[in-house]
């Protein structure tokens, strides 16, 4: 694995290239761009789950932190904004195809979480992404009209506005953690949702624990995820082939909904959803058998394809 920095306007995106193990920087390979979830870093599942497991299977694969988020620059930190976080993959696929070791026309894209949303909707626009996988992926815009507003965005928006004046005036910047700080204190809440438990085992814990992935908010920063749909338009742009895979055990997030809805709208020819049976969102981050898997149907997946 190489660590690597990539210019991106006046910050720097940080991410991670995995190699294969018979690795020889004169020959040409397929590429993957791998994307973390929201909240998450590199170092997660997008990285240390899915990156290397791919790049032993022959790819070389590179996560890399969202702008603002992780070891990635800018500043304020902790934006989750669709159109950074799309643009980051024109930016890390520019960076794929100036090494000499990537064939520019072998570029895939694997998302998870949050990540497999943008990824899809990056996809579409940027045409040097031949083929498209998506685990667990989460459609962000819907989520934060639906869930994370409470099912009221004119109220979240009106103060996200309120909050974006008070701090332009001075006032400090609101932060939010978005997760409980332990499961007991998620199960002292009562917050036991199935998706919003296993994100606190995850993340809070050394399951999955990381010290860029802390899960943070800048609320002012954030009005533009409620009126973005990352499928949008997908029934005619989205042509390149598509693998999407989903647990079974369905919870709040909506994976397996969003999984659904963009597998029947994308105009690919050769698409595919695949329902791993008996697992849930989060344990497609890292349990071995779920991953497992999802990983015997992305690698030919991405070998057929890329």
């Amino acid at each position: 694995m190489e660590t690597v920095s990539i210019k991106n306007l006046y910050w720097n995106i940080a991410a991670d290239i995995y190699f294969p193990t018979d690795f020889n920087a004169g020959k040409k390979y397929p590429a993957i761009i791998s994307a973390h979830p929201i909240g998450s870093c590199k170092e997660q599942t997008s990285g240390n789950v899915y990156g290397a497991a791919l790049a032993k299977e022959g790819f070389v694969v590179i996560a890399f932190d969202a702008s603002f988020q992780g070891a990635s620059g800018g500043e304020p930190r902790y934006i989750e904004d669709p159109s950074h976080r799309v643009e980051d993959f024109r930016v890390v696929a520019d960076y794929l195809v100036s090494l000499p070791y990537v064939d520019e026309e072998r570029i895939g894209v694997l998302g998870i979480c949050g990540g497999g949303g943008y990824a899809i909707n990056a996809a579409m626009t940027e045409r040097r992404i031949k083929a498209v996988g998506s685990v667990t992926g989460v459609n962000y815009g819907r989520l934060m009209r639906e869930g994370f507003s409470g099912y009221n965005p004119l109220a979240l928006l009106e103060a996200m506005a309120k909050q974006r004046t008070a701090e332009v005036r001075g006032a400090e910047l609101r932060v939010d953690d978005v997760l409980p700080s332990s499961p007991a204190e998620a199960e002292k809440l009562g917050l036991t949702e199935t998706d919003l438990y296993e994100a606190t085992e995850y993340y809070r814990t050394s399951r999955g624990q990381q010290p860029h992935g802390v899960n943070r908010s800048l609320l002012s920063h954030q009005s533009n995820a409620a009126s973005w749909d990352a499928f949008h338009y997908a029934e005619i742009l989205l042509t390149q082939p598509l693998m999407v895979i989903v647990g079974d055990r369905v919870g709040a997030f909506g994976a397996y909904r969003d999984g659904h809805e963009v597998f029947g709208r994308a105009a690919s020819q050769k698409k595919e959803i695949v329902v791993v049976a008996g697992w849930s969102h989060y344990d497609l981050y890292d349990k071995p058998e779920p991953v497992g898997q999802a990983l015997a149907k992305l690698v030919p997946f991405f070998r057929e394809h890329l």
